[in-house]
């Protein structure tokens, strides 16, 4: 799949996002990159699926404002590679999107299961 058809993927996922995340999404962006760099699969290791980098809404204080962007970043090659058809690599891009996105809330994947997001 090109990556055109992959990013296609992810937005709808977001889309679907129950609306209790997606009304309280703030500050973020979702990008998609071939790989993993080295260094990041030298700290996560190299089936890394999906990347949260930033500040989560549980540790944001008063005084955070003009900050940055977050960036959940979604590896297209290891996603494709832990699934085979597009049915079975999209809702593999639901799941790592909401992964990710939970850690923008301050949540784990044990929250997750609890509130049948998984």
């Amino acid at each position: 799949m090109d990556i055109s058809d992959f990013e296609k993927l992810a937005a709808k996922a977001i889309r679907r996002l129950p609306r209790e995340f997606r009304a309280r999404l703030d500050n973020v962006i979702v990008t998609v990159k071939a790989a993993p760099t080295k260094a990041q699969v030298s700290r996560f290791g190299s089936g890394l699926l999906g990347l949260y980098e930033g500040v989560p809404l549980s540790e944001r204080g008063t005084s955070y404002s003009g900050a940055l962007p977050d960036k959940i970043t979604l590896f297209k090659d290891n996603i494709e590679a832990a699934d085979g058809d597009e049915a079975a690599v999209a809702d593999r891009i639901r799941h790592t999107v909401m992964h990710e996105i939970a850690h923008h809330f301050g949540m784990d994947d044990d929250e997750l299961r609890e509130k049948g997001l998984y």
